[in-house]
């Protein structure tokens, strides 16, 4: 659930929603992480077993638990289409940008090219090793970056602390205040809010049950219950640190920049420029393991709709150029194609988790049942036959 957007996404939900967007994309967490439950519940319910282990998500929990290939196909096409392209097109894009930005304004124009050429490379030589070679990347990168970014925050905390008092006042009256309200800024702040803290944590998209439905566990709740703790983890620590970091250091937000480039400039107020250079290896490393997580959520719904061989060698291949084209284009030309992208696949998924949610709380009963008895809850088919 980690990546740039909870350094970059961040970034731009308070230059654009200023800090009261931070509130909201707390109090989405709350809501994020009921839905992440279910979804993530659902995905091991319903996964299937395939040549690496299990596969699963929304599509299949579409096609098994709702008896509608259609809609499976037609969630499978907008997941395709918004995270392997248009997601990792913005952690590519970020990626340039930190680059450029620790450089400086000497920076020559074709270096995006070159970066976004090497993390193309990078990506290749990653998604064409397989799933194994995907995850055994992604968990050594992660849980590291995070706690040096987290460890960076703190600091720069330490170094404001006599304005955290104001910082948290601003994020709650800026949230739900009086002049907010009245002058119709409070609906941008709270749609601000919740994009951002949707793509932040993935809560509700879609998107994390197709990891989920592969890990192996005794009881589908186990993973729905990691995956909610996921969802606080993404928003309440990171997200949070990144909003202070930002609040402590840039006390006047009027014409800041967004995404990456205000989180960057507030660690460099602080703490120099050194911080600039250790910010661009965490935002590589962090968003090079979405990039790669991003591929597989694909091609788990690729193997859904076709599972013919060349479909897959040529979704690796427009995954590659994806992550190219992506360093050289506009930011906000990304981020706006995303964030529409998003909001259809929620809805989609959304819809479905609805109308399957009597099946995740049953799930949730036998889990609670079988802990009372005082025994590790393990499930079985037997145990929900009209469902499995």
């Amino acid at each position: 659930r980690l990546g740039v957007g909870n350094i970059a996404g961040v970034g731009t939900a308070i230059a654009g929603g200023r800090p009261g967007a931070a509130s909201w994309m707390c109090l989405m967490a709350f809501v994020g992480g009921a839905s992440s439950f279910i979804e993530s519940s659902l995905a091991q319910l319903f996964k299937v077993r395939d040549k690496d282990g299990f596969r699963g998500g929304p599509a299949y929990y579409m096609e098994r638990g709702l008896k509608a290939r259609w809609l499976g196909i037609w969630f499978a096409v907008i997941l395709i289409i918004c995270f392997p392209f248009a997601f990792s097109s913005l952690q590519a894009n970020t990626i340039a940008a930190t680059v450029v930005a620790t450089i400086g304004d000497g920076s020559p124009g074709w270096l995006p090219w070159v970066i976004g050429a090497a993390v193309a490379v990078l990506t290749a030589l990653v998604v064409f090793g397989g799933v194994r070679r995907i995850a055994s990347v992604t968990q050594l990168l992660v849980p590291v970056m995070a706690l040096a970014y987290l460890l960076l925050g703190l600091i720069v905390v330490a170094v404001n602390l006599e304005r955290v008092p104001e910082v948290f006042a601003q994020i709650f009256t800026q949230a739900f205040g009086f002049n907010e309200v009245v002058g119709a800024a409070f609906g941008y702040i709270v749609l601000t809010g919740v994009k951002r803290g949707m793509f932040s944590n993935e809560a509700g998209l879609g998107s994390a049950p197709n990891a989920g439905a592969s890990a192996a566990v005794t009881h589908p709740v186990k993973q729905g219950l990691v995956q909610t703790l996921g969802v606080y983890f993404d928003t309440f620590l990171v997200c949070s640190i990144t909003a202070f970091i930002i609040l402590v250091s840039v006390p006047d937000l009027a014409g800041a920049q967004r995404g990456i480039d205000l989180t960057q400039g507030a660690l460099v107020s602080t703490l120099g420029a050194w911080s600039s250079v250790a910010l661009s290896v965490i935002i590589f490393l962090l968003a090079f393991s979405s990039i790669l997580g991003n591929y597989y959520y694909g091609e788990s719904n690729i193997e859904f709709i076709n599972p013919a061989p060349w479909l897959l060698t040529g979704y690796r291949t427009l995954v590659v150029v994806a992550v190219l084209v992506g360093s050289v284009v506009g930011a906000d030309l990304v981020w706006n194609f995303a964030d529409g992208v998003m909001g259809l696949m929620a809805l989609t998924n959304l819809i479905a988790i609805g109308l399957l949610s009597g099946v995740a709380f049953r799930l949730l009963k036998d889990y609670t049942q079988q802990r009372r008895e005082g025994r590790d809850p393990v499930f079985t088919r037997d145990r929900l036959p009209e469902v499995t």
